[in-house]
Formats: C-alpha cells, structure tokens, sequence
C-alpha cells in the first residue's frame, strides 16, 4: 500500500472542516489538550503557566502552543498587565462550534485513532 492510500484511509470519513481543523491547528498533542481545555472550560482566561499546570505539560512548551493558538484565532491573548499574558477561546462562534465539533468528535474511538495517527505523521 502506498503512502497516498495509507493517508486516504486515516483521513478518509473525517468531516473536512475537523480535518482542516486538525491538520492547520490542532497538529500537536499539547494544542489538543489546550482545545480540550478550553472547550472544557469555555469561559476561562488564564496564564500559560496556570493553564501547563492545570493540562500537567511544561510551561514554556504550553506558551508556544498557545500563542500559536492565538495566531491561527482559536484562542485570544490581552495582557492586563506588563508581563502578564492571559489567552482565553475566541468570542467567534463558527471556531467555537469547530472546537466543539472536533471535541465531541474526540469522543469516538475511531476518529480518536485517526486523529492520533494524523498528528504523529504530521511530527516526523
């Protein structure tokens, strides 16, 4: 099986919104678990070194993810004050709905594997 088959049957039945989604900005384990945080917690703003501990994942990895976030507009950024960086989920409501979808997809083991798949290939 060659690398074009193998690709159409990890990406094959996934909604192409949530493959988009997934493929431009949920592509690390740390962004998902970001998006799971905030979908979670919908109306929390908090720092990247409270929200690391919170997901248990280092906080300077945490920071990159979450300002990368914030560049593709799934999250939003204001800093309160000098030095201090608060990120919360975009007030939109077509990457609110996309962030739920792409949860809810979580929940099936199926896309899960897919997913999963999906975002080692995209790390090598």
């Amino acid at each position: 099986m060659n690398q074009v088959d193998i690709a159409s049957q990890v990406t094959g039945d996934i909604d192409p919104q949530i493959l988009d989604f997934l493929q431009a900005k949920v592509n690390t384990f740390v962004k998902w678990d970001l998006v799971r945080y905030f979908h979670d917690n919908p109306h929390a703003a908090d720092t990247a070194d409270n929200i690391a501990r919170y997901i248990s994942r280092e906080a300077q990895i945490v920071e990159v993810e979450l300002t990368e976030l914030v560049q593709a507009n799934v999250l939003q950024q204001r800093e309160p004050s000098v030095n201090v960086r608060v990120y919360s989920l975009t007030a939109d409501d077509d990457i609110r709905d996309l962030v739920s979808r792409f949860v809810r997809a979580c929940n099936e083991r199926n896309f899960r594997v897919k997913a999963i798949s999906h975002v080692i290939r995209a790390m090598r």
